[in-house]
Formats: structure tokens, C-alpha cells, sequence
């Protein structure tokens, strides 16, 4: 797991960068696979393949957000967050500034997915080009090398 004060220094410089809403993702990892979701096509930003991901509610650590965000969108339970896999920052549907910070998490089990907010999933080797943005690609750079791919 990751450390607790670590998480808290995250979100401390956050505030001071002037951003309105944390947002957590995972890089949800299965014998070399990574999990992608795609968004609804009428969405913010519809059709496009994403990491679990969402809102960190008031009141709610990064760690304890991005554990309940996994088993909301994808029916997972999270056996580990492995490791912090760096940040970036957008402008969200609503125009607030939010950074995502992203984490390396093992399942206690890869299926059943059960989607909750996305139309489609796929487990796609982690060592390939992956169909996202170039912000999430940065991240899956960052879980290669930690990785060793």
C-alpha cells in the first residue's frame, strides 16, 4: 500500500496549484494485462478508452477513493495498491481544474467485469500501444518501467 502521508502531501499540493477537484485512476494490472474502459458515446469526451477512474469524494483519502472507484466501475476488489504511477491535469466537463493521480493496483480476481458506467472493457498487454490519451499514455510509461517492459 501506499504511504498515508505521501497521499497527503499529494493532495496539499494540489490545493496549492489552484485545482478544484481530485480525481483517482487505476492501472487495474492481470498477468501482464492492463484494463481499459471505454465511455459511454454521448459522454464528456465519449468513446474513448480510459482507466477506472473518478471522483475523490469530501472528506476521502486517495487510497480509500481509488479502491471504491475500482469496484464501482468494474465489480473488482483491489488486493493491492501497488505503486503511485504520477499525476495529470485537465479541465473537467464542468470547466474545473482537476488533477488525476494515478496508482498501480492488483484485483483479488480479473472477472467477472461488471461495467457500471463504461459500454465496453478489454485487457490489453501492458507492453503494447494502448488506445488512449496521451496523458494515460505517459502514466502506462511510467508502469512499464516500473515493470521492467
Amino acid at each position: 500500500m501506499v504511504d498515508a502521508q505521501f497521499l497527503q502531501h499529494l493532495v496539499a499540493e494540489a490545493k496549492e496549484d489552484g485545482v478544484q477537484q481530485l480525481v483517482v485512476g487505476a492501472v487495474v494490472q492481470h498477468d501482464g494485462n492492463v484494463l481499459l474502459l471505454q465511455r459511454p458515446a454521448d459522454d464528456f469526451m465519449g468513446g474513448i478508452f480510459e482507466l477506472p477512474s473518478g471522483k475523490v469524494e469530501v472528506g476521502e483519502t486517495l487510497d480509500v477513493a481509488l479502491t471504491r472507484e475500482v469496484t464501482e466501475e468494474t465489480g473488482l476488489d483491489v488486493a493491492d495498491i501497488s505503486d503511485y504511477l504520477g499525476h495529470f491535469d485537465y479541465t473537467s466537463g464542468s470547466g474545473k481544474k482537476s488533477r488525476q493521480f494515478n496508482f498501480a493496483v492488483d484485483v483479488v480476481a480479473a472477472e467477472p467485469v461488471m461495467l457500471m458506467e463504461h459500454d465496453h472493457y478489454q485487457w490489453t498487454p501492458l507492453a503494447e500501444e494502448l488506445p488512449v490519451t496521451d496523458a494515460v499514455k505517459g502514466v502506462l510509461v511510467k508502469c512499464r518501467e516500473l515493470r521492467g517492459l
